[in-house]
Parts: C-alpha cells; structure tokens; sequence
C-alpha cells in the first residue's frame, strides 16, 4: 500500500480509522524551525469532527503525540514523527460490511487489491480520518512558508447548486485568509450561510449527503517555482489533491471557463509596476508553463458528495456472491466540504514546500 509522497520533503503516513491510531512521519524538514504548537492544535480543530450538526457525531480529540524530530519547540531535522491516537471508535457499526459493499466507498476496489486482508472498519486506510495527520504535517508546512511571507487560505465556493464568491471577485490579503480560517463555513459572502446549512441539513434529514467545491489561494509566492511537464506546479497539487478522498476533480485559475474564451481573453498580459512584474489579470491561476509567474496562485477542487447514506442501496454480498440491499448504520457527515476545507489548505502547504526545499 503506497503512504509515501514527496521529492526532497517527504511524508509518510499510517494507521487505519478504528486502529489504535493514526499519524505521520515527516522528512525533509528544515532544522532549527520553531513551530508553534499552539496554531498546529488550531488546525487540527477545524477538522475535527463532532462540532456541530452539520458533521459527524464522532467525537476525536485529534492531539498529536510528537515521537521525534522535535526538541525544545524547534525542528531537529531528522525526521519528525506524530500519532494520533483513536478513541471515539464505533467498530460494531461496521460487523456487517465485512461482506457487504459500500456504493461510493473503497470496499470492493480495496478487497481486490489487498487480497481480502484490509481493514474495514470505518473505511480503514481509506478513511478521510486519515486526513488527521495530514493536517498536523500541512500545518508545520505552513508555519515554515509564513516566514517565507507565503500563505495559503481557502474557502467553500460552493455547496450543491449554492455559489459563494470568488476569490476573484474581492480583494486578497492575510487578513482576508486569517478571517476565513475562524468559521466553520469560510464563505466571502456570509449571507450565503443560512442557504448552505439548510441544504447540507435537507440532505441530512433525507438521509442523503451533498458535496460542493473549494478555492484555494496561495499569496506572497515568487515567480520562477516549479518545473515543465512532470514536476510542474499544477501536476504537484493535482497530485496531493487526488489523495484527499472525495476530491474528484481539479480546475487552476479560470480552468474549464477558458475553454469557451479566445486566446487574447485568457491570456494574461504584463505591465511593470515600480519594477515588478505583474499581470492585469491571473485567468491561469499564476502557473505559466508549469511554473510560478510571481501572480497568486489560484485553484479549485471538487467534492464528492459524502458515500456513507442512510438510504436503502443495491449492493453485492462477496461471501455469497449474490446481490442485496444495504443500509449505512452509524456516525456520518451529511457534507464534508467545510471539513475538507483546512485538508486541502494542509497539502497545498505540503506541496509548495517540497518545491521550495533546496
């Protein structure tokens, strides 16, 4: 099973969702690097689950236990090592999915591939629990990018057919990034609030789940990072984004939207402003050939509607080879966008950094 990502900051991560625990290692770190374990445990918050109606019941402390790599609050260099342990595990919610497959979930791809022998309980290594870690390590990235003057925030864009604004559409700055971090709906539009949570509980209450999307930013990043073709930008984050489950699709500035302009609307002209080069608009996402062009960078992904339903689902039975009907019994999110909003925000830090480690 492939846990390892990374060029020359590499991540490793381990443990399944109703194991003893979870976490990961990290190598590559920068020695003598301060890090700030009080934002770490911030971070680790706006994950967390069982906050409020809107998320799983499941209640996880989600405390880091740092192993190695740490000492007297800096970095060693050697590699930094973290568990999170399980406690709020509901493992008898899962007896009988030993046999019977999840519509949507990784059940039956991962029975096949590990041979039977995966962990199924809470989705096992398939788990977006496995988030967790990720977060803790995107947040000691992030901390080493901030005094590099970077910094990377994100907000829901949208929940079902509902749209927030764009970053595109409003002034960016830290301040703008610092504010979105503090909600539980990071929205640039907040009256769009009480419309979200009403669709993502009208899902709950008919045993459905919704998804919906996030933009992300990146400010403060000089131009000439990354590589053409294989090592480019783009392919670095699509990269971390696709091992963030329920992410299910990728767009970089205006993305699909330039597929309906011409040449001379999507393309980004120069201007010089007190000797620093700029673009009148960032329709590319401040990527260029694969590489930084000094503008912010500007994505967005997509989120799958939760797989974990209520609702009756035709399914197989593999130990009696015949087909039948399901019904997902236990604590689930009706929408893990909001969720998946600091997820996303932890890889791109992940991500960025490993190509700016010389």
């Amino acid at each position: 099973m492939s846990g390892m990502w990374g060029n020359k900051l590499k991540v490793s991560i381990f443990g399944e969702s109703h194991g003893v625990g979870i976490g990961i290692t990290i190598d590559g770190l920068p020695p003598g690097v301060e890090i700030n374990m009080e934002e770490v445990m911030k971070e680790m918050a706006r994950r967390a689950p069982g906050k409020s109606n809107l998320s799983t019941a499941r209640k996880e402390a989600d405390q880091p236990e740092i192993l190695s790599g740490f000492f007297e609050g800096k970095t060693t260099g050697t590699p930094l090592c973290a568990v999170i342990r399980n406690a709020d595990m509901h493992s008898r919610d899962y007896g009988k999915l030993k046999d019977l497959m999840r519509p949507g979930h990784a059940d039956y791809p991962g029975f096949i591939r590990y041979n039977g022998f995966n962990d199924y309980r809470g989705g096992g290594h398939f788990s977006g629990r496995i988030t967790a870690p990720l977060v803790f390590a995107g947040a000691i990235c992030k901390q080493v990018l901030q005094a590099r003057g970077i910094n990377i925030g994100a907000h829901v864009k949208s929940i079902g057919n509902i749209e927030d604004k764009s970053f595109y559409d409003v002034k960016v700055d830290k301040e703008l990034l610092d504010n979105l971090k503090l909600k539980e709906l990071p929205l640039l539009a907040p009256e769009k609030e009480d419309e979200m949570r009403t669709l993502i509980l009208e899902a709950k209450k008919e045993q459905d789940s919704t998804g919906g999307t996030i933009e992300c930013t990146i400010l403060g990043i000089k131009a000439g990072i990354g590589n053409p073709f294989f090592d480019s930008v783009e392919s670095t984050l699509a990269h971390l984004m696709f091992s963030v489950p329920a992410v299910k699709g990728i767009e970089f500035g205006k993305g699909f939207e330039m597929t309906k302009l011409r040449g001379s609307e999507c393309n980004d002209e120069y201007y010089y402003d007190n000797g620093e080069v700029k673009t009148y608009t960032n329709n590319n996402g401040g990527i260029t050939g694969g590489i930084t062009n000094g503008m912010p960078i500007l994505f967005k992904v997509g989120i799958k509607p939760t797989a974990s339903i209520s609702k009756i689902q035709r399914t197989i039975d593999i130990s009696e080879q015949k087909e039948a009907e399901l019904v997902i019994e236990g604590r689930h999110d009706p929408c893990i966008v909001q969720r998946a909003v600091p997820v996303i925000e932890a890889v791109t830090a992940i991500g960025i950094l490993d190509l700016l480690i010389s």
